[in-house]
């Protein structure tokens, strides 16, 4: 597959990130769900150095945890709560699971650079820590999965993610030791992210095999932890960005592969669409593992997340839980990986995880990340998505630009 071009850098059809908000995740059931979202939202807007009416559209992420949210961000409600109805051109919603943020983001470039938006904010707030928990277990056993075959066979999400876990296990002979160390990896980098659920909280290998088997081998630290949360970004041209900014991030090239709807039409659940996708990712950017300075890729379970570490070239075939083991993806390891804790441990917000991590890749190549945490002069970031039954892998080259 050829990639298409993306826009020449600094031009004014080039989009480029430049304010980012987020507030901490965790269980908080007196924060409500528009009260998340209009404080991300400011904060991503202060942090670009705009007012409010400066954005002229909002691209908005969906909520799980209810339909009534849902209802009030597809008929607009957000416009409204910040001030800009009669202002924005538009408020869209767009949704793909956890690879919502890669295609938000790829909506926004498309308005700049087609000149049909000059101050872009996408945001995404999500209850799922403090929404009723077995309403959250209805949901994950049903969404994603097909009714006709799946659903009546009881599989639901943990249950996915055990059987890509046991294939994954059985291919790269990875002990239950290592993969458990994918976990205290994400742990530790959550313990430096002020914004992360478990920032409290040591895990040890031990721990992590010692807690309650849920879906065979997954056990319950081995499972991400529902959240609340929200976040937030804005973007703009980089004509505009140069005016105000010193830096700024812009994408370099995306790649993407839909390998399934159900886990069971996907011929390979040890591979899934990262070797396509970054194929195409690499060609459009010019540049590929070897020249990432970090990485934040989606990891509701450590399989998925070592599936895709291998697909991308960052790890070799069937070594990544090793890798982790060996503690090379840890805090002052050799290259630093989901640097906020990732789902599993910063928190899963729903359709927000992946944002999360797309919103810590532009913080850290803008290096406004806390000292301990801050990745030495980031240039280069690659960004991985997966949606539903991980149906699909979506990559973003991102760089850091300097005025």
């Amino acid at each position: 597959m050829s990639s298409m071009p993306y826009p020449e850098p600094g031009s004014a059809s080039d989009a480029a990130f430049v304010g980012i908000g987020e507030i901490p995740s965790g269980k908080y059931p007196t924060r409500g769900f528009m009260a998340q979202l209009v404080e991300a939202a400011a904060r991503a807007i202060a942090d670009a150095g705009l007012k409010h009416t400066d954005i002229d559209q909002l691209v908005l992420i969906p909520n799980l945890h209810g339909i009534p949210d849902q209802a009030d961000l597809i008929f607009s409600r957000v416009a409204e709560e910040l001030g800009l109805h009669g202002r924005v051109k538009s408020s869209m919603m767009i949704h793909s699971g956890g690879s919502t943020s890669d295609n938000a983001t790829r909506a926004a470039a498309g308005l700049i650079a087609g000149g049909q938006a000059r101050n872009v904010l996408v945001v995404q707030s999500e209850k799922w820590g403090s929404a009723d928990l077995s309403a959250m277990v209805d949901m994950l056993s049903v969404n994603g999965i097909p009714r006709e075959w799946e659903g009546t066979s009881g599989l639901q999400f943990n249950a996915i993610g055990g059987l890509i876990t046991q294939r994954y296990m059985h291919q790269s002979g990875s002990t239950p030791e290592e993969m458990a160390s994918v976990c205290v990896a994400l742990r530790e980098w959550a313990r430096l992210n002020p914004n992360a659920m478990w920032k409290d909280r040591e895990l040890t290998i031990e721990q992590v095999l010692g807690s309650k088997l849920v879906a065979d081998p997954l056990r319950a630290y081995e499972c991400p932890y529902l959240a609340d949360g929200a976040v937030a970004f804005v973007m703009t041209s980089a004509t505009e960005a140069r005016k105000n900014h010193d830096s700024w991030v812009r994408i370099a090239g995306s790649g993407g592969c839909v390998s399934h709807y159900s886990s069971g039409q996907d011929a390979e659940l040890g591979e899934l669409g990262w070797p396509k996708a970054a194929v195409e990712a690499y060609d459009a950017a010019g540049w590929g593992p070897d020249e990432a300075d970090l990485a934040e890729v989606y990891d509701s379970y450590a399989a998925v997340l070592t599936i895709a570490l291998e697909g991308l070239g960052l790890s070799k075939k069937g070594e990544a839980a090793r890798d982790f083991y060996a503690k090379r993806f840890s805090p002052g390891g050799e290259f630093p990986l989901n640097t906020n804790g990732g789902l599993l441990s910063a928190g899963h917000t729903g359709v927000g995880g992946g944002m999360a991590l797309l919103v810590e890749a532009v913080r850290q190549l803008l290096h406004r990340a806390e000292p301990e945490r801050q990745v030495a002069n980031a240039q280069r970031c690659i960004v991985g998505g997966s949606g539903g039954s991980y149906m699909d892998a979506q990559i973003m080259m991102l760089e850091r630009v300097e005025k």
